[in-house]
């Protein structure tokens, strides 16, 4: 954030549907299972360290990214979109 001349005075939030990843970010020694991480998991873990970023789990219902990654019924991925503030707008408002 100081690149972009912004004070940052609390961490960013970090909303993540993935209790492990959470887990190994809070405790990098996790025996030979991380071994395959690659070096943006570290700079995601350092930032945390530093009180730069905060991760906090969100279950996988409450996810807002899934309306862009997942087919959801109908009324979920309404119920996601007014969460977003993006709402239909009929042809006939146009005219």
């Amino acid at each position: 954030m100081s690149d972009l001349n912004h004070v940052q005075d609390e961490p960013i939030v970090l909303w993540c549907d993935n209790k492990s990843a959470i887990a190994i970010a809070k405790n990098p020694i996790q025996h030979g299972r991380t071994k395959h991480i690659n070096v943006k998991f570290h700079a995601l873990r350092e930032a945390g360290q530093n009180g730069d970023v905060k991760l906090q789990h969100c279950s996988s219902e409450e996810q807002l990214s899934n309306i862009l990654t997942k087919a959801l019924p109908s009324a979920k991925f309404m119920e996601l979109r007014s969460k977003l503030r993006v709402f239909q707008k009929s042809f006939m408002e146009e005219c």
